[in-house]
């Protein structure tokens, strides 16, 4: 691998000002081909960034999620083609919105079908985030779902309350469904979900520095994240708005977000992947298991798949990203056929290449989320390895 590539353009993006501090990590094989790391943890100290800089992950959560609820798939303790109401009944009743009435009164309509388990890991349950500017996502706010001190019980219980953004199964449609899915682990099991995360995936492959609280001790690793509040200029994000600060442990423990990682403990995680369920002589999935999550699984008749296709040709597993063709241009992000994937609000990227057996994960703080910053990296890491 020709680390300078890499290298050239980690440094430009802090020279140029995209980004306060970088890190990526890469392996073919198993076996480490490049690290580096650039610019600063925090600006405000002069705090470099480092291998151990731990990071918020925000959505690189949920693929962690997906496999803690896979593993108890393959005990027989859900159905993905079960409606979810048979395991949360507060999911029997939903209305999907269908517009407002003269009085601003929303109008509500029964789904076309109910919401199937498999619909909260492929984002075709039709929940939201509340952040798209409209009369639903109003509604979605006042609720409040995802206040961490709230129970992920009150948090189900709320989301099923929220008129859906459209009929499930026929919009790919971000959202909460991971903070459902940790919920019904939780129905499924008879256990608290942190316990899950960490016996499960956690723990057994030694990710000691991944965690959904960051003791006082290890505080000092975090990075200060970075925000784009006026064009050319990185504001720092205040602490206190910022989870990994936290000094209170949420009671909310979400399958969505809420995981701070170093690039060495996801790396692990990811080489899991790679491996098709195994590290180190450890097995975490079958690998039939592995294979089900990383096809694509949205039904042909879903064209609606909202910011997804930014991505390029896409599909979506069990919780990642499914790259189903190759790209049509050098104006797509560059990936190959069979990679699955996922990222993070704060610009973070992992993916897998079972192909080429490339395995990356990509580090920084900055919002709003950049695509153009991953497109270029993932471009560099193809030229570096001299496949494109």
């Amino acid at each position: 691998m020709d680390t300078s590539v890499v290298d050239s353009l980690l440094s430009s993006l802090v020279d140029e000002g995209s980004v306060v501090g970088t890190s990526a990590l890469v392996y073919v094989a198993d076996k480490e081909v490049y690290f580096g790391a650039f610019g600063q943890a925090d600006r405000e100290v002069s705090k470099p960034w480092k291998r151990d800089t731990l990071v918020n992950i925000f959505s690189m959560t949920k693929p962690i999620t997906g496999v803690t609820m896979m593993s108890l798939y393959e005990e027989g303790l859900f159905d993905l083609e079960a409606p979810l109401s048979k395991y949360l009944p507060e999911y029997a009743d939903v209305k999907v919105f269908a517009g407002l009435n003269d009085d601003g009164t929303p109008i509500l309509v029964a789904p076309n079908r109910p919401i199937k388990v498999i619909d909260i890991f492929r984002h075709t349950a039709c929940f939201g985030y509340g952040t798209e500017g409209t009369p639903l996502a109003a509604i979605m706010n006042a609720k409040a779902v995802l206040d961490p001190s709230k129970p992920l019980s009150q948090l189900s219980q709320e989301t099923a309350s929220i008129p859906l953004f459209g009929h499930p199964g026929e919009h790919w449609k971000y959202g909460v469904a991971a903070d459902v899915q940790a919920r019904l682990a939780e129905v499924v099991s008879g256990r608290p979900y942190e316990e899950l995360v960490k016996e499960r995936v956690l723990d057994p492959l030694g990710l000691s520095n991944t965690t959904y609280f960051v003791p006082a001790d290890k505080k000092s690793r975090l990075s200060a994240v970075y925000n784009f509040n006026q064009p050319g200029v990185l504001t720092r994000t205040p602490d206190n708005q910022v989870y990994g600060f936290s000094p209170v442990k949420p009671i909310q423990i979400n399958g969505g977000h809420g995981i701070v990682s170093t690039i060495d403990d996801y790396m692990r995680f990811a080489l899991m992947l790679q491996n098709e369920g195994s590290l180190d002589g450890i097995q975490i999935l079958k690998p039939d298991t592995i294979a089900l999550m990383s096809k694509d699984h949205l039904p042909a008749e879903v064209t609606d798949k909202e910011f997804l296709p930014s991505k390029g040709q896409m599909g979506f597993g069990l919780n990642f990203a499914v790259r189903i063709a190759p790209p049509i241009d050098d104006n797509e992000p560059f990936g190959v056929t069979g990679e699955f994937f996922w990222d993070g609000a704060a610009s973070t990227l992992f993916w897998v290449d079972p192909t080429n057996d490339v395995t990356v994960v990509f580090f920084t703080q900055v919002f709003p989320f950049n695509l153009e910053i991953q497109a270029r990296f993932r471009r560099k890491i193809y030229e570096a390895l001299g496949y494109c």
